[in-house]
């Protein structure tokens, strides 16, 4: 039995991000985007994440900030190295932050909400892919140190789950290795004896 949904999930793969242009998601997509990201496994429904919108000029606000922050990491930096930095968030028309916002909770562990987030991020990128868009999902350097996050706009308690980069995309995204699903799994011998 074929189905539409199977084989969309079957061939969906990640654009370039340089390759994504304009038009981004109206209005209106994006909140279909976000209502879809939304709807995913959330023990206690806490909604443990949140999502922060790059688009327009603060795009090119974030690569300033981004580039001078890699330079007082890193110290003075190559043209290229500049670039790359300044350009980060301003390649495709929209960005979306997902963004792992954990609460309080006696019973449910913050990995769990972790998990949660990156959840939303996928159903981010699959709605954006149902709507016509290609999308790729990053983090990199600045998720990972506070200075970073907080330029970024996230809490000292919160965390990247990933940036999804939104555009239109007129190419056919490349195709990569996937692994073997029969090296993947194994049935369950319990770990009794006997």
């Amino acid at each position: 039995m074929t189905s539409p949904i199977i084989d969309f999930l079957s061939m969906r793969n990640s654009a370039p991000i340089p390759d994504l242009r304009e038009p981004g998601p109206s209005d209106s997509e994006i909140t279909t985007m976000l209502s879809i990201a939304s709807r995913v496994p959330d023990h206690g429904r806490l909604a443990p994440w949140r999502f922060i919108l790059y688009r327009g000029a603060a795009r090119e606000k974030v690569g300033e900030k981004l580039a001078e922050l890699a330079e007082k990491r890193e110290g003075p930096l190559s043209e290229g190295r500049r670039n790359q930095e300044l350009t980060r968030f301003s390649r495709a028309p929209l960005v979306v932050g997902v963004v792992s916002s954990p609460k309080e909770h006696p019973k449910i562990p913050e990995w769990e909400m972790f998990l949660s987030a990156g959840a939303a991020a996928m159903n981010l990128v699959l709605a954006a892919n149902a709507l016509g868009y290609g999308t790729n999902w990053i983090t990199n350097w600045y998720s990972g140190v506070p200075e970073g996050r907080a330029l970024l706009g996230l809490a000292p308690h919160e965390r990247v789950a990933g940036f999804v980069h939104v555009g239109t995309y007129g190419g056919i995204a490349p195709e990569r290795p996937r692994p073997d699903v029969a090296t993947l799994f194994s049935d369950y011998s319990g770990p009794w004896s006997e």
